[in-house]
């Protein structure tokens, strides 16, 4: 895991290693000017002359200049180097969930990612600047104040075998107590975020059902639980300064009484007050060297489940990936499904699709019909290879889609789902998506084509009208028209349109159609649809049940040869078979 996280690091180890050189400087500068310090007090009780006095204070003034150079320079690179690392860690997690399938996807919320990407990454992004900088600092700083301590001060250092194991004792267990907490933080902001997304995205049924308190109250509770475990917590670790002014009093009245004690009755001749000051400023730094290793434990402990989750994503593997000789031309847009069946999970019992074998010709209309819950939409996201089939074939253009480069695939497959999804931006830029380099021109055919060029005129700017994120600020069928035209302008062999005229007249329906077979007709359309008005005139009509194909056929053989398909089609037009 850690291997894996490392590997974002890239350009920025420089900068890394820096840190911890200008680190090992700042250091030992420290740890010396005590040392110093201690000499100059006890020659100040002898014949020191003013010339050595001005130049052992010019070289501490030197050593702190120094200090606080390479202190400040450590935290400029220190700076530097988490957030770059930062920034290519959120880059990789980001690029490897762009190259997930549905399948992957399925395995992560969109609330869980966006903690993932925000809050987990900020978390390891804190941690490794602490490892670099404080965690490199604070093993030195105690390494090299203990030596000093035991140079200069001899039995005097006796006080940190009491001091030092209490300190380190109490800061682990408050540590390891204070963890559980922290880590179930995390879900709970999981928690949190979806109630936040699925209230902006679902605000007009919010509005709708005046369910604003009820909102209110779900937020408040994934709220107050982040607030009770942050609480509970932070007042452990809060027991850190206590425990640590304990022992560093401990330390000084230890040092001051022992210390004078040894001065008087040795009269300077093992330790003098310089040596005693030392001790003081060594004790105070060794101190805070082991609370500061406390609460880098703290940090990273927290942060090792930011990169655990962070890990998931990284380590997650694509349930589909390019063969190594990928086909990179589509010859049409024939399609043909062979012995397919699939399901959702390889541990699922139940299929969503059984024994689909169906063949549709290059430039065909294909109406798919079926109630809810009879895989039309998981019927049409096996051909651009969403998924993939769990058992039999599904082939574009004579060749099994899991032979294509998937980006080739894709861009020749247009999809239009039921949900439409647009992005913020100009209308012209979000038509764009299906072809960045369209000109005005084709953006306009395109929407003609989709019956939205009048309603985009009518907007004040046109073409230039600016799209709120999701597309707030337009209607359903709005918005449906202009996803179809965003679709066009891929100029596919295969359009899937999953419902996606739900939301216009049949009017308006039935001139998009028309414009479909005027336009693009040797573009295999398929049209999974409710009315049966949208799919009348297809050249072949297709009836899901379970998951299965019961009829396929004309208007007129389904008419004659289909119960199913006249049940629907009398209950939504009324009319009436010949033999009636």
């Amino acid at each position: 895991m850690i291997r894996k996280l490392l590997a974002s690091v890239r350009e920025y180890k420089r900068s890394s290693v820096l840190s911890f050189l200008f680190i090992v400087g700042e250091v030992v500068i420290e740890c010396l000017i005590p040392f110093i310090t201690a000499d100059l007090v006890n020659r100040l009780k002898g014949d020191l002359d003013m010339k050595s006095l001005l130049l052992t204070g010019g070289l501490l003034v030197l050593m702190a200049v120094v200090s606080l150079a390479c202190g400040g320079l450590a935290g400029f690179a220190s700076a530097k180097a988490s957030a770059g690392f930062a920034k290519n860690l959120r880059h990789d997690v980001f690029d490897r969930v762009q190259n997930f399938s549905f399948e992957n996807i399925d395995n992560f919320s969109s609330s869980s990612l966006v903690t993932r990407l925000t809050t987990d990454i900020a978390n390891v992004q804190m941690s490794y600047m602490m490892i670099i900088r404080a965690a490199v600092r604070s093993p030195l700083m105690f390494i090299f104040s203990v030596i000093m301590a035991y140079i200069m001060g001899g039995a005097l250092a006796t006080a940190f075998v009491v001091v030092i194991p209490v300190l380190a004792v109490g800061l682990y267990i408050i540590a390891k107590t204070a963890m559980p907490a922290f880590h179930s933080v995390f879900k709970k902001y999981d928690k949190l975020n979806q109630s936040v997304e699925e209230n902006v995205r679902a605000m007009r049924v919010v509005k709708g059902f005046a369910r604003e308190e009820y909102e209110k109250q779900k937020f408040s509770t994934a709220a107050e639980d982040i607030r009770k475990d942050f609480t509970r917590a932070e007042r452990i670790v809060a027991v850190n300064h206590p425990l640590m002014q304990v022992c560093l009093y401990f330390n000084m009245l230890f040092v001051l009484t022992v210390g004078a004690k040894i001065i008087i009755t040795s009269k300077g001749s093992i330790i003098d007050v310089g040596q005693m000051s030392a001790m003081l400023t060594y004790g105070f730094q060794i101190l805070m060297s082991l609370m500061m290793l406390s609460m880098i434990y703290v940090m990273i402990t927290i942060s090792l489940e930011s990169m655990r989750r962070i890990s998931e994503v990284l380590s997650e593997e694509p349930a589909m990936k390019n063969p190594e000789s990928p086909v990179t031309e589509i010859k049409d847009g024939c399609i043909d499904f062979k012995d397919v069946s699939f399901k959702y999970s390889r541990k699922s019992e139940n299929y969503a699709l059984s024994d689909v074998n169906l063949h549709i010709a290059s430039g065909m209309t294909v109406g798919i019909l079926g109630g809810t819950g009879s895989s039309k939409s998981t019927l049409v996201q096996l051909i651009p290879r969403l998924y993939d089939a769990t058992e039999g074939s599904v082939s574009v253009g004579g060749v099994d889609v899991r032979n294509y480069d998937m980006s080739v695939l894709r861009e020749n497959v247009a999809m239009v789902l039921q949900k439409n999804q647009l992005f913020s931006g100009t209308i012209k830029e979000n038509l764009r998506w299906g072809n960045e380099n369209a000109s005005d021109e084709e953006l306009v055919e395109a929407c003609k084509l989709a019956q939205a060029d009048d309603f985009v005129r009518s907007f004040p700017e046109g073409y230039d009208t600016y799209i709120e994120q999701g597309g707030t600020n337009v209607s359903g069928g709005q918005k449906q028209r202009l996803c179809i035209a965003r679709a066009l302008l891929k100029k596919p062999k295969i359009l899937i349109l999953d419902d996606s005229t739900s939301a216009v007249d049949t009017k308006t329906d039935a001139l998009i159609r028309s414009g479909f077979r005027r336009y693009i007709p040797e573009t295999t359309k398929l049209i999974i649809a409710q009315r049966v008005a949208s799919v009348q005139d297809a050249d072949m009509i297709i009836i899901m049940d379970g998951g299965r194909i019961i009829a396929s056929g004309t208007h007129d053989e389904l008419m004659n040869a289909s119960p199913i398909y006249r049940e629907i089609y009398q209950e939504q037009t009324g009319g009436r078979t010949e033999n009636e």
